[in-house]
């Protein structure tokens, strides 16, 4: 029933669904599985659209995603739009046939980070789509999904599917920008191309950034980050990239954005940063340890900050993108059947151009 009590949508009659099945590397079987059932304070939502994260292609080519190793076979993908297609005991907050973009990180509510505004910290968040949960969580690449209503967000008519299911990652942007404080009027750098770079990139100079600068090696995408967010891209394996970027920034950057997780790049962060700025790192490291000139840090006051996921962005990226201060054109750069999961993640993986891959359901 809807919020009038009109029957919307009909009856599911199976208890099985459809799901892209991660089963090892590169092993993604798109097969019949057990539909999730509805428990009080949760909805059942069918997905209509979903993006590959950069995680989601960790888990593909190599089985697990940093060190979460998964104990089973489970279902990818936690970027998403979805309808209610059912709801649980005691959920009031969404109606059935609703279109909802849903928040993926449901933690605990309880704990001091919970309570003081950094549920991204939260011992106990259970991840859609992630191995950092035992047994893993399945995610949004099915039919189906089962999420806390508390964590679905109305979507308004105006807002296409594509749009919707790119606010996760947006989020991800906006809290790695509201670590960094106001970049209004900043002359900022993004190191590296990739979405979730661009989208910071973006959002920072929707957000009032003075020039904004994106560092990366592919020149298939220096060029897209100047189409899509950036005053000009610079290659950091160039002899002079050093040199170029500052001038590019007028003796060095306010901001920082490390999102490359390069380690070479790191360091490259903090010699392009003026006195007194502010470095966030996005990038997840491989191997984890990176050198840092520590009395360099101290002597200029570099301020060198870490961001994980979201907090409470998810609402502000929504309000963003329905006003029209963000837009995403050009951002997805492929839709795939859903039923193809594993042409859309070699797709996502393998191509340069690919910033954006979404599956859809039919």
């Amino acid at each position: 029933m809807d919020r009038n009590g009109v029957s919307v949508l009909q009856p599911i009659a199976t208890e099985t669904m459809q799901a892209g099945v991660l089963h090892g590397s590169r092993d993604v079987r798109f097969e019949a599985i057990s539909r999730p059932t509805v428990a009080p304070g949760r909805v059942l939502l069918r997905v209509l659209r979903a993006g590959i994260c950069g995680s989601d292609i960790h888990y593909y080519l190599h089985g697990y995603c940093g060190r979460f190793v998964p104990t089973r076979p489970f279902v990818l993908g936690h970027e998403f739009v979805a309808t209610v297609a059912e709801i649980g005991d005691d959920v009031d907050s969404v109606f059935i046939g609703q279109r909802v973009a849903v928040n993926p990180a449901a933690s605990c509510g309880h704990c001091e980070p919970c309570r003081t505004g950094r549920a991204n910290l939260c011992d106990r968040v259970v991840m859609l789509g992630s191995a950092s949960t035992t047994p893993p969580t399945d995610g949004a690449f099915a039919e189906y999904v089962v999420v806390p209503a508390q964590q679905c967000f109305a979507v308004p008519e105006s807002m296409s599917d594509g749009d919707a299911a790119m606010l996760e990652p947006l989020s991800v942007a906006l809290h790695a920008i509201r670590r960094a404080g106001n970049v209004a009027g900043c002359r900022v750098l993004v190191s590296g191309g990739g979405p979730i770079g661009l989208l910071t990139a973006r959002a920072a100079r929707a957000l009032g950034a003075a020039r904004v600068v994106v560092s990366e090696p592919a020149e298939v995408r220096r060029k897209l980050a100047i189409e899509l967010a950036a005053d000009t891209a610079l290659d950091p394996r160039s002899d002079g990239f050093l040199q170029s970027a500052i001038v590019e920034s007028e003796g060095g950057f306010d901001v920082v954005f490390e999102a490359s997780g390069a380690a070479p790049a790191v360091r490259a962060c903090l010699e392009v940063a003026r006195r007194g700025a502010t470095i966030v790192q996005i990038g997840t490291i491989g191997g984890n340890e990176v050198a840092l000139p520590v009395n360099d840090l101290m002597v200029r006051e570099l301020s060198f900050l870490g961001t994980f996921r979201y907090a409470n962005e998810f609402a502000e990226a929504l309000r963003l993108v329905a006003s029209g201060r963000i837009n995403f054109e050009g951002f997805v750069t492929a839709t795939i059947p859903i039923e193809d999961l594993s042409l859309a993640l070699e797709c996502a993986a393998g191509n340069p151009e690919a910033l954006k891959v979404h599956v859809v359901n039919d």
